[in-house]
């Protein structure tokens, strides 16, 4: 496999190096599965870091500057991106994937439909043939290996989602994170604690309360907290509503080698456990395989 260089940091590269640079984790896991080890893939966030309030360091801008190509999610995940590029000169491509998969308005969190991850998949194939036409081949070998075991999650997701009877399908979760997963395993999202697609956002008094009356109403069985954050307000909401507090879920980041999320389609597959864990209030588990 390619290696990781967290942060972006690591010396120069040799002058037989093909440097790539992902900026999320889930970019970076997509961009290796393609790249194979004919390529170094230089990811800009740590597992398990919040991408909304990143802020670049200068190891960062050397990775752009040594680059031929950079792959970013897009949308106001990673917008900070664009200042990086701008400071460290040089003439890489940026390939946006959120430009090549079906979206939900300016919802950034594109990678939570494994369809979309399998679009995204081809434009990567597509953006290292560019940079690197000699490797097009493998590209293309990788890509369609890795977009039959992406098809294969997303089937075992629908399979294991038909398990929770249609009217307990309810999430509530920390911000609005998984619009895309919801949207095509047919889960009814009722609110979040932060009612924004970024974290940055802070719920009011006012938000909070009315979440609470909905959870109650509609019967949610579960509050489900996200990985990279603290679950204070979600356990003491929780409390207050008289619903469960489900596992954490893995959001915007993939997390750290041996957790349960880190690969994208580890990240998919305990989603889905703890979704069908949470909303069966425990009547039901299933994990999907790729």
């Amino acid at each position: 496999m390619a290696a990781v260089v967290g942060g972006c940091g690591g010396g120069k590269p040799s002058a037989t190096t093909r440097v790539v640079v992902a900026t999320t984790t889930q970019v970076g896991d997509l961009v290796r599965n393609v790249a194979g080890a004919r390529a170094e893939v230089r990811q800009v966030l740590a597992p398990n870091s919040d991408p909304h309030d990143y802020e670049p360091r200068p190891s960062d801008a050397r990775a752009v500057a040594e680059t031929g190509v950079v792959f970013r999610s897009g949308g106001d995940l990673d917008g900070w991106l664009d200042d990086l590029v701008d400071s460290a000169g040089g003439e890489a491509e940026v390939v946006t994937l959120m430009d090549s998969v079906r979206t939900l308005g300016d919802d950034p969190h594109w990678w939570q439909d494994p369809r979309n991850a399998e679009r995204a998949v081809r434009a990567i194939r597509d953006g290292l043939s560019r940079v690197d036409p000699e490797g097009a081949t493998l590209y293309a070998r990788n890509a369609a290996s890795y977009a039959k075991r992406l098809r294969r999650l997303d089937r075992s997701v629908l399979g294991c989602i038909a398990q929770v009877p249609p009217a307990q399908r309810r999430l509530v979760t920390t911000h609005d994170a998984l619009g895309y997963y919801a949207a095509r395993y047919g889960i009814e999202v009722i609110g979040a604690l932060i009612p924004s697609l970024s974290t940055e956002a802070q719920p009011s008094a006012g938000d909070t309360a009315k979440l609470v009356e909905q959870i109650r109403e509609q019967d949610v069985k579960a509050i489900f907290p996200e990985s990279s954050l603290n679950p204070k307000l979600e356990r003491a909401v929780s409390r207050e509503a008289g619903a469960r507090l489900g596992e954490a879920l893995w959001a915007d980041t993939l997390g750290p080698e041996g957790s349960s999320g880190a690969t994208y389609i580890d990240s998919i597959a305990s989603n889905t456990a703890a979704l069908v864990k949470g909303l069966s209030g425990g009547e039901r588990s299933c994990r999907p395989r790729a």
